[in-house]
């Protein structure tokens, strides 16, 4: 499966599910939700954290955590 950390920029994808119960509530609180659409807007310099738009907005996540979302 491929993950949110796998996007270029300007790819999107439609969240499945977390591999990490822990990081995933606090996903879920930041409206990171099963079958939400995300896009990979751009990563920082050195590649984390990156930038990802979700429900309307951008939120920034380092690549430990975008690896925990899967995508279908």
């Amino acid at each position: 499966m491929r993950s949110v950390a796998q996007l270029k920029p300007g790819e999107k994808g439609i969240v499945n599910n977390f591999t990490n119960e822990y990081i995933s509530l606090k996903l879920l609180e930041m409206g990171v939700l099963p079958g939400t659409e995300v896009e990979m807007k751009f990563a920082a310099p050195l590649g984390d954290p990156i930038c990802i738009r979700v429900s309307g907005y951008d939120l920034s996540l380092r690549l430990e955590e975008a690896a925990t979302i899967t995508l279908s």
